[in-house]
């Protein structure tokens, strides 16, 4: 690790808007599960996650369009965090949260329909056959977000990724889940909705290098 990302990691444990459960152990219960909006935010506003955030540009962008509503990012690195971390602290945006920590092990720190909407921005395709289970849209990480999610919450899923944009369509046939929009070209439409229109840094690289980005939302379950 470089002096500059050392410098990064260990800062970003100071911010008051980062939670690391990096160190996870399964015997140990989170005092905020079940209780996240109240424990960290003061409220009891809804709550948005996303997943694998990085540099928190996503998390950024939702927050500043829904003040009203409590926007955590997630993602493993500090590093990545920082950043998200940092601009938060300094517009200020406090309806704002990092966790850095493994999404495997969300259930342990958020509890029974506590989340409204997942999103999944740009993940890691893991284009091998073999690495399948760790697409973030894969049935074994959705039976993870079944057990957070509200009854018809609302799953997001924004990528430049075909393979995993056909991948997450199949999973949704498959396991009769409800489809809510599919948009096979984003920036061909005529208008664009604004939540779709924050853009990462990734996502601008992949527009610049002229790849198609694709958008996806579903529900695991419905009311009736």
């Amino acid at each position: 690790m470089t002096k500059r990302k050392m410098h990064k990691y260990y800062e970003v444990q100071s911010f008051r808007n980062v939670i690391d459960v990096s160190h996870f152990k399964p015997n140990i219960t989170y005092d905020s599960k079940g209780e996240w909006s109240a424990y960290h935010f003061g409220n009891n506003h809804p709550v948005i996650l996303e997943l694998a955030c990085g540099k928190g540009e996503y998390t950024l962008g939702l927050a500043r369009l829904f003040p009203e509503k409590n926007i955590v990012g997630i993602d493993i690195k500090g590093e990545r965090i920082w950043r998200g971390a940092k601009t938060a602290i300094e517009e200020p945006l406090d309806n704002v949260m990092f966790i850095r920590g493994y999404i495997d092990h969300i259930t342990n720190f958020f509890g029974q329909a506590e989340v409204d909407e997942i999103w999944i921005t740009f993940p890691d395709p893991y284009l091998k056959d073999r690495k399948e289970h760790k697409r973030l849209t894969h049935p074994e990480f959705l039976n993870r977000y079944k057990s957070i999610l509200k009854p018809n919450g609302i799953i997001h899923l924004k990528t430049d990724s075909p393979e995993l944009y056909e991948f997450t369509q199949s999973v949704i046939s498959n396991q009769n889940l409800k489809l809510i929009e599919q948009i096979d070209d984003i920036y061909s439409k005529a208008c664009i909705p604004e939540i779709l229109s924050i853009q990462t840094t990734y996502e601008k690289k992949h527009i610049a290098n002229g790849r198609t980005i694709r958008y996806i939302s579903f529900q695991l379950n419905n009311e009736n």
